[in-house]
């Protein structure tokens, strides 16, 4: 009778595991969709911005709507949506220690000469008993980013950034490098 037991508890431990990885693997494409939601909100609202005053317009974009496009994207949800960096321009974006983690890991892989554009990782994780799913999307620094997140940063809009963000740490970026990243977190 034993014989028989042993490989049905065997079976059902690779159903349940097999199952798992595709929940997983469908909850990754669906914070995929919702993360190029989101940037194409972002880009629209920061091409408007730029249209209308440049770069320093294109500040007041990433400071006032993109945490409305956060929030709102947030809600429809019902997941915590937002971005973050190992630089942080906003200190209310700092990373907590998971996405810390996870931005020196997309660091390390960039650095053996991955493609950052389409770098992204997920995992299911447990803090204080709750159940979630985790999941961050690498940032490609862009050209235009590099008006005000990179090393040589026109005077005025240098003067705007030290004016609404006293701390920001957000500079120094090159043409390809991780600006930073969309991080998801949905409840299981």
């Amino acid at each position: 009778m034993l014989k028989f037991i042993t490989p049905l508890i065997a079976c059902s431990l690779f159903i349940g595991t097999a199952y798992a990885d595709d929940d997983l693997k469908e909850r990754a494409q669906n914070s995929k969709k919702v993360v190029k939601e989101f940037m194409g909100q972002l880009k629209g609202e920061l091409q408007a911005g730029m249209k209308a005053g440049g770069p320093i317009n294109a500040i007041s974009v990433c400071k006032d709507k993109a945490p409305g496009i956060a929030k709102s994207l947030s809600n429809k949800y019902g997941w915590d949506i937002a971005r973050t960096s190992l630089k942080t321009r906003n200190t209310s974006n700092a990373p907590d220690a998971w996405e810390t983690k996870v931005l020196n890991e997309f660091e390390a892989r960039k650095a053996k000469g991955e493609a950052v554009k389409p770098m992204a990782y997920f995992e299911a994780v447990e803090n204080n008993g709750k159940k979630s799913f985790r999941f961050m999307k690498a940032i490609p620094t862009g050209e235009v980013c590099l008006k005000c997140h990179g090393d040589n940063i026109a005077p005025p809009i240098k003067a705007k950034l030290q004016e609404l963000y006293p701390d920001d740490k957000a500079t120094g970026f090159k043409l390809g490098d991780i600006r930073g990243a969309f991080t998801i977190t949905q409840p299981m």
